[in-house]
């Protein structure tokens, strides 16, 4: 008998989970995220002790940040491979969905084709990089094949999950799709070799390709990896072994730890009861005055930013709490979740969101700057929000929230919601006096969670917590797996030399018409993408490209940096076609289209405070020059 279960995606998205019967299927599927989970709990254990030994004991460990960043590198493929098994990419099926139910069908097939060819690809191409790096050693003197090893072997899961996503489609249409699928490559090789004069050029089938399967909804990884993929079997210049190469060393950086490590953190505080308690205390003390309820969504979402770097799980933790208090007390349920959806936009700056460490690393920015830069920025939106929250809102009678929900004694209630505001200010006092990295920051704030949760308020079983370790393992392995696969395409884009020829244009056009007027325009271009892209990709292809200019054209990258983010989280929470303002329906129960209307009043506000930001450098440069991070 089909086994059909909810599984959430790394967009916060729930969706159908099928094994076909299949007990052996969903055992394989079960032992690869476990291990995937307990990857990530070796990485904590090694980069903590590290933080130790080096801080504390003077005895540094030379080999942490390399072996820290290969077992991470397993763990994004291994956990890209279950996503995939649960179909939980992010994909745009905007122009899918247009299609008649037949014809979906039949695009579906060709999609989950191209993952699959893609998978096999990899596996070939990273086979090959094997073997010619037998003999090589790391600089501690690992072997090199060891770090190419779990990438060949997450390759392999990919590869067989994609096939079984294959398989489920209509046999019709499954072999039907192969077959455009072979006779478009057969005519591209063979244009190639006939008429290589007029054949499209690398650069063409790169963006053809990753643009078409985009529109046929693959998956945003796997269709940023078809386009660079298409680039290097094309340009002779090249081997597959680059592309390989480039997409297993877009997942190795020690840097990119901390976002795994900031997701564990914010999913146990909601698990271990850090949440609840804040959240509980919050509204006993501002619930009853006036717009309360939506003081609350946007002070706890304040509060938990700073701890678990998702927006998406901070609206997961939110919401979770604040929506059953709504309808007890009968507020509106739309107005509540458009400006949840808000609040995400507010808190992209606020350290430590997944989107600023993304951006600072691929931009070459300092990340403890960017973190410091975003507190003003987002303090400003959060005013705005509140001013127009307090606005809209009423009073409520905060006894209906606890008709079904005990109180807890006030004093243990206070004691735990500082626990949660000491881990917050903890992470706050590492970023902002840079006694440690971002890495090493977000280990302590994971063992300080599991200690609170385990010892202090016993809510934390053995079992929750290996589940968290799984949950956070496949949530960022989806995360850190576009990074990989798009860090093999900007590669492809700067071979091509595109950095430098829009750099020319538009340092031009910023001497022509002023440096503001560039900002401008890359708030536009970072709202666009914004909305039809995940973040990562969106910080991945534009942060390389438009930081550089900004540069030459006299802006600070700290300012740029913050309004870049912000333009690309507000695209992402943006109605008609924002993933994140789906997301959020979703997680808080309630339909798009009732959302969209309430929440345009906050939306307007915040982006009159971007301008603002655009406008005056200050708002984002001031904090920094304190701290005497300025660039």
């Amino acid at each position: 008998m089909e086994t059909v279960e909810l599984s959430v995606s790394s967009d916060g998205v729930a969706t159908p989970l099928v094994y076909d019967g299949s007990r052996l299927v969903s055992g394989i599927l079960n032992t690869i995220e476990h291990i995937s989970g307990l990857l990530l709990g070796v990485d904590v254990i090694v980069v903590f002790l590290s933080v130790i030994f080096r801080y504390f004991l003077h005895m540094p460990f030379d080999w942490a940040e390399e072996i820290a960043a290969g077992l991470m590198t397993a763990m994004v493929f291994l956990g890209a491979a279950t996503v995939v098994g649960r179909s939980g990419h992010v994909g745009i099926d905007l122009f899918v969905v247009l299609l008649p139910k037949r014809a979906r069908s039949f695009v579906g097939a060709i999609a989950a084709w191209i993952t699959t060819i893609v998978a096999v690809v990899l596996v070939y191409a990273i086979s090959d990089l094997l073997l010619e790096t037998v003999g090589e050693t790391t600089p501690t003197g690992l072997p090199q094949w060891a770090f190419l090893m779990p990438v060949l072997v997450g390759g392999v899961a990919i590869v067989g999950f994609a096939l079984l996503n294959v398989w489920k489609s209509d046999p019709v249409d499954r072999w039907s799709g192969l077959l455009v699928c072979l006779v478009l490559t057969i005519a591209i090789f063979a244009w190639n070799e006939v008429l290589p004069d007029s054949c499209p050029s690398p650069l063409f089938l790169l963006v053809g390709g990753a643009v078409i399967s985009l529109m046929l909804g693959v998956p945003i990884a796997f269709a940023l990896a078809f386009g660079a993929m298409l680039y290097f079997l094309i340009d002779p210049s090249l081997g597959m072994q680059i592309w390989a190469q480039q997409l297993a060393s877009g997942a190795n950086h020690f840097v990119l730890l901390s976002i795994p490590f900031f997701v564990l953190a914010g999913l146990t505080m909601e698990a271990n009861g850090m949440s609840s308690r804040l959240i509980e205390l919050l509204l006993r003390m501002i619930g009853p005055l006036r717009g309360g309820l939506n003081l609350i969504v946007i002070l706890a979402t304040v509060f938990f930013s700073g701890v678990s770097g998702s927006k998406l799980a901070d609206i997961a933790a939110v919401g979770g709490v604040i929506m059953p208090a709504v309808r007890r007390t009968g507020q509106d349920e739309n107005e509540t979740a458009g400006l949840l959806a808000c609040t995400a936009v507010m808190a992209e700056t606020i350290p430590p969101c997944v989107n600023l460490i993304i951006f600072a690393f691929v931009s070459n920015i300092s990340i403890g700057g960017l973190f410091v830069a975003g507190l003003v920025p987002a303090g400003l939106m959060a005013l705005a929000l509140i001013v127009v929250a307090v606005y809209a809102g009423s009073r409520i009678d905060i006894e209906k929230v606890f008709v079904e929900q005990k109180r807890r004694p006030l004093l243990p209630l206070i004691g735990g919601a500082g626990l949660t505001l000491a881990m917050i200010l903890m992470i706050g006092r590492g970023v902002t006096t840079g006694i440690a990295t971002s890495t090493e920051i977000s280990a302590f704030a994971v063992v300080y969670a599991f200690l609170v949760g385990g010892l202090v308020f016993r809510e934390l079983s053995w079992r929750a917590m290996v589940e968290l370790f799984v949950r956070s393992a496949s949530m960022t392995g989806a995360i850190l797996f576009i990074i990989a696969t798009a860090s093999s395409l900007s590669f492809a884009v700067t071979v091509e030399r595109i950095p430098d020829q829009l750099s020319a244009v538009l340092v031009g056009a910023g001497h022509s018409y002023g440096a503001v007027s560039f900002v401008l325009i890359s708030v536009g271009i970072m709202f666009f993408f914004g909305m039809i892209l995940e973040g990562a990709p969106s910080m991945i292809l534009f942060g390389p490209l438009l930081t550089p200019i900004a540069v030459k054209l006299g802006v600070n990258p700290l300012q740029f940096g913050t309004v870049a983010v912000i333009a690309m989280g507000m695209g992402f929470f943006s109605p008609p076609m924002g993933v994140g303002i789906f997301a959020t329906s979703v997680m808080t129960g309630t339909q798009v289209k009732k959302i969209v209307r309430p929440m345009m009043k906050y939306l307007a506000v915040l982006v009159i405070a971007l301008l603002a930001l655009v406008l005056v450098p200050e708002f984002s440069l001031w904090l920094p020059r304190h701290f005497g991070m300025s660039n």
